[in-house]
């Protein structure tokens, strides 16, 4: 079993079973210890919070158990690890992501330990309660997290991450919508572009590969085109998630953008509740957990004002906290190198929660235009 199906498979049995089964005996003890000892990338995990999980996708996000299982469960005559399928790299954090064979949820890695330890120790509980509280969040939904907590030789040489998250899918539905030929899909992941990357602003980026800044965040070229009542919402939505960020010491998280692309005067056809495509198919997601709130949603489609294109968003990658040990060290480091080589000012990872909230939303406010 290769390292990405040996990961898969830890993940999956760890979701559908719980845990894996305890040993009935000294012996089964003792032969289930070296095993797990030994693996390499098959690590044990364990669900961390899972009440509160189960009770946000029920009770908020109107997700059953067996439906949120299902998207797990291996089909008839198949492994575990044939439920989650690598996709790679979808934003640019340098963590792996796995999707559901039905796309509905994405299984993301969160290898650092200043990351997962920030989110277990520190936002875990006010995000919980912030997510049961407000229903149009642009946080980006997470419905379970597991981790690690055996020693393993994978653990120690850090051959396989530790901890995941299981989030919501901002793309789901688009290999349909591809295969049917209907719309187009575009994404970004947009952050300040204004702070000091080193990839990029030393030497004017010659020391670096192409390919490393292109892991940079991305511009967004056009205006997301609104009404005054959908840039309202939208803007009410991300100055209460942001605050709750800045709050816990957050920095450095994206918005997360789709774009779909339609026909003139098709969006609010694309993006209407109970719509269909000339094939019969479902064009925006119905059920959770795209759904509640019931489109149109920044999680389902909003239609633009123009009628061009279909909007999605979501905040993601909000684990990157100042006051945890790694953030303190590049901090140091940048406020060196400002002070005794070239002053280019603080990086995303090293400026302060408020002065990014601020930077982030300004960022939003540019790239939304508000038409009647």
């Amino acid at each position: 079993m290769g390292r990405q199906e040996a990961i898969a498979r830890s993940i999956v049995l760890a979701l559908i079973d719980g845990s894996q089964k305890r040993a009935s005996s000294v012996v089964s003890w003792i032969l289930a210890f070296f095993s797990a000892f030994f693996s390499l990338w098959q690590l044990h995990f364990d669900k961390i919070r899972p009440a509160d999980f189960a009770r946000l996708r029920r009770d908020h996000w109107d997700v059953s158990d067996d439906a949120y299982l299902d998207s797990f469960r291996p089909p008839a005559g198949k492994k575990p690890e044939d439920s989650l399928k690598p996709i790679g790299d979808m934003g640019f954090s340098g963590s792996t992501f796995y999707s559901t064979a039905d796309q509905k949820y994405l299984v993301k890695s969160v290898p650092r330990h200043s990351e997962h330890s920030f989110f277990r120790d520190d936002l875990l509980t006010p995000y919980v309660q912030h997510m049961a509280a407000h229903s149009r969040s642009t946080l980006v939904r997470i419905s379970d997290f597991v981790g690690s907590r055996r020693l393993s030789l994978g653990k120690i040489l850090r051959l396989a991450p530790t901890h995941h998250i299981v989030m919501e899918n901002i793309m789901y539905g688009q290999s349909e919508a591809k295969a049917r030929g209907d719309v187009e899909w575009e994404r970004w992941d947009l952050k300040p572009t204004s702070y000091f990357y080193p990839e990029r602003d030393i030497a004017d980026g010659r020391l670096t590969s192409e390919a490393t800044k292109s892991q940079l965040a991305d511009e967004f070229p056009d205006k997301i085109v609104l009404s005054k009542d959908q840039a309202d919402q939208l803007f009410s939505s991300l100055e209460s998630d942001t605050e709750l960020l800045a709050k816990y010491n957050a920095v450095d998280y994206s918005l997360f953008l789709v774009r779909i692309n339609t026909q003139r005067g098709e969006a609010e056809r694309v993006a209407g509740r109970d719509q269909e495509s000339p094939t019969g198919q479902s064009v925006i997601p119905q059920d959770p957990p795209a759904v509640p709130p019931e489109p149109p949603s920044w999680r389902t489609g909003v239609p633009s004002a123009d009628g061009k294109h279909v909007y999605r968003a979501a905040v993601l990658d909000f684990f990157w906290a100042k006051h945890k040990i790694q953030p303190i060290l590049m901090t140091w480091l940048i406020n060196a190198w400002n002070l005794l080589i070239h002053h280019h000012g603080p990086m995303s990872i090293t400026t302060t929660p408020d002065e990014y909230r601020q930077r982030f939303l300004k960022m939003c406010r540019k790239y939304v235009e508000v038409r009647e």
